[in-house]
């Protein structure tokens, strides 16, 4: 059985984004971006809502990797390999291979895939996230936080929800940013 993995970069105050939608505080250094190859390696399945999935799939594309670091060509290939769930109710069609589209979030058919799954599963995106952290799904919260707080935006972590939360590991990177993964307690 797989576990189904929250992971972000978050700002200092708790924000995915700042209030005018941009994450550009959080782009890795070659340590962090290892970080995040290493972690992604262990991903059989990711689930993504539509907004997530639109900035992910430039790993599909090779036109402007061909200059990058080797680890974020590594990066593009792990992406690559990993199965892909979308949430989209407007996407007609996935132009990225290994992905399907699913219109509606299904807290059952995820239970399922969880139990079916020989690899972990992630799940990016603040609403998307929001939703399987409410119906109780997610095992474990990885979480970048990043040496900056912007003020306001799209919270990381859902609100009204409440959760208990054991911490697994912990990991400080030179650039400021520290690596916290918690499991979810269950109740």
């Amino acid at each position: 059985m797989g576990k189904l993995i929250y992971a972000a970069n978050v700002s200092l105050d708790g924000y995915l984004e700042d209030a005018t939608g941009a994450f550009d505080w959080s782009v890795p250094d070659e340590a962090v971006h290892q970080f995040w190859n290493d972690h992604e390696r262990g991903i059989g399945t990711s689930l993504y809502g539509r907004r997530m999935y639109e900035t992910m799939r430039v790993w599909e594309d090779d036109d402007w990797l061909a200059d990058e670091p080797a680890v974020v060509q590594e990066y593009a290939q792990i992406w690559r390999d990993a199965d892909k769930v979308v949430y989209s109710t407007t996407l007609e069609s996935a132009p990225t291979a290994r992905t399907r589209i699913e219109r509606t979030f299904d807290p059952e058919a995820v239970r399922r895939l969880k139990e079916e799954s020989a690899a972990d599963l992630s799940i990016g995106g603040a609403i998307i996230g929001a939703e399987a952290f409410r119906h109780g799904l997610v095992d474990e919260c990885v979480l970048l936080v990043c040496p900056v707080a912007v003020g306001g935006g799209k919270p990381a972590l859902p609100l009204g929800v409440h959760l208990d939360l054991e911490l697994l590991d912990l990991r400080r990177f030179d650039n400021g940013v520290v690596a916290v993964r918690h499991a979810v307690r269950r109740s």
